[in-house]
């Protein structure tokens, strides 16, 4: 599968229902595996070539849109359709999404014991009877698709709940290290956005969480409770990926100047900060919460007072990653020519 159309399936998958926390009670471990897997994901996006692709201010606007499409069918599909056979389709759909998933994650660390040219030579399968559908892989993915098959077999016939967390931190460390904001200000929209969507479908209708509880799939963590009415408390995976991409951008920002890691830093804390935020308030009220409520503003906060500190506003808001995608080539094209000179 191409790298646009993994974004578009994780993303979409993602923002189905994912900004969303539902009484957690094991609070130490929701902050520790959403910050760590935002750590990674944020890292695991510095490469040494920057996104030829990045989301436009116009798909920005139109997300929250997108999101609320979704979820509101899916809520309706609930409604009128056998809740079983709708999870099953869904579990068929996320078996094949999780095996191309945990295959990209594995795949960095599979790759360093296989031949060099397993990694390199592409292989192109065509579909029967639609050769304009292709597909594009390595043998290096193939051999990294053999444990994610037997994985995700594993969740689809026993959905036990660390199999789900597994896949659903799959998807948001794929999600924050493929999907570029490409500038601060498609990120700001982009936020805005789904602060509102978050907000609207969370505390005006009862479509998010309703959704959230009947949505038998790898699109929210899990965690056991002590509760034997509600064994288990969910984390939505928007709330991991959507700050987290932004979160990525700062760390990308850093990089692109040579300087050591620092718009980064603050923008994590205040994920951290934004997270513990959720969860006290949602304990305090003992009531579902939208967690970009008090996400989105802790980051966009502590990213700006730190900028407003440095004086680098107008860099921040200069920063544009499709414009430093040929940067490299530009001055490497210019010493030549000074060479030739």
């Amino acid at each position: 599968m191409k790298n646009t159309e993994r974004i578009a399936n994780l993303a979409l998958a993602g923002l189905t229902l994912a900004p969303l926390v539902v009484k957690v009670d094991p609070n130490l471990n929701v902050i520790l595996t959403a910050s760590l897997t935002v750590f990674v994901g944020c890292y695991r996006s510095v490469k040494p070539t920057p996104p030829t692709e990045t989301m436009s201010n116009e798909h920005a606007m139109r997300f929250p849109f997108v999101g609320s499409a979704m979820l509101l069918s899916l809520f309706l599909l609930f409604k009128f359709l056998s809740k079983d056979l709708v999870n099953t389709v869904l579990t068929g759909y996320f078996f094949v999404l999780g095996i191309v998933a945990l295959s990209a994650t594995l795949l960095p660390f599979i790759k360093r014991f296989l031949p060099k040219h397993w990694n390199e030579d592409l292989i192109v399968w065509r579909f029967p009877y639609f050769r304009s559908l292709e597909i594009e892989f390595t043998k290096s993915q193939v051999v990294a698709g053999i444990p994610g098959t037997f994985f995700c077999a594993w969740y689809a016939l026993q959905k036990h709940w660390l199999a789900n967390n597994i896949l659903g931190l799959a998807f948001c460390i794929q999600g924050i290290e493929m999907l570029s904001l490409g500038s601060f200000k498609t990120g700001a929209i982009l936020l805005a956005g789904l602060f509102v969507y978050d907000i609207f479908w969370v505390f005006f209708t009862p479509v998010m969480v309703s959704v959230a509880k009947s949505f038998d799939a790898p699109i929210k963590l899990l965690f056991p409770t002590a509760d034997s009415a509600r064994p288990f408390s969910m984390l939505g995976l928007g709330d991991i990926v959507i700050p987290g991409i932004f979160v990525a951008l700062a760390l990308r920002f850093d990089v692109s100047r040579g300087k050591q890691p620092q718009y980064f830093k603050s923008a994590f804390v205040g994920y951290t900060v934004g997270l513990v935020l959720t969860i006290v308030v949602m304990n305090w009220f003992q009531a579902a919460q939208p967690a970009l409520l008090y996400i989105v503003p802790s980051v966009i906060g502590f990213l700006a007072a730190h900028c407003l500190w440095n004086g680098d506003v107008k860099q921040l808001l200069e920063f544009d990653e499709s414009k430093t995608a040929n940067s490299p080539q530009e001055s490497a094209d210019d010493k030549s020519s000074k060479k030739v000179e």
